[in-house]
């Protein structure tokens, strides 16, 4: 009886028999709206990490101002951090995940692209 719970092989996928080949191959063009995607997707996640940075900012200047007036700014200017800089940061990371990927693909068409090793 086996002391592997999962049932999952105990040796290694790949056996001293096989040898793994490497080859180089170039990025030639990247999809337009994937990368748009992926930069837009970043930026937005830190943007709601900026947010909240600046979130806690603003209820601890409330908290030593102590003042009435001053508790409702900084409330709104907290919660409209945590959605307006992930809105921002997201909008303007997918526009210059455009930019950026269509320049790529014209130097790459010029130059030839970035080239990447594969094991397989």
């Amino acid at each position: 009886m086996s002391n592997n719970p999962y049932n999952t092989p105990t040796q290694s996928p790949v056996s001293a028999t096989q040898t793994s080949t490497i080859r180089t191959v170039a990025v030639k063009r990247i999809d337009i709206i994937s990368a748009a995607l992926m930069i837009g997707g970043l930026y937005a996640l830190l943007g709601l990490l900026i947010g909240g940075v600046v979130s806690l900012m603003a209820v601890a200047g409330v908290a030593a101002a102590g003042d009435g007036n001053a508790l409702i700014g900084g409330l709104v200017g907290g919660v409209g951090a945590l959605i307006i800089l992930p809105l921002v940061y997201g909008g303007l990371g997918f526009i210059f995940g455009i930019i950026g990927a269509v320049l790529y693909n014209v130097l790459a068409s010029m130059i030839g692209g970035i080239k990447i090793d594969l094991q397989s």
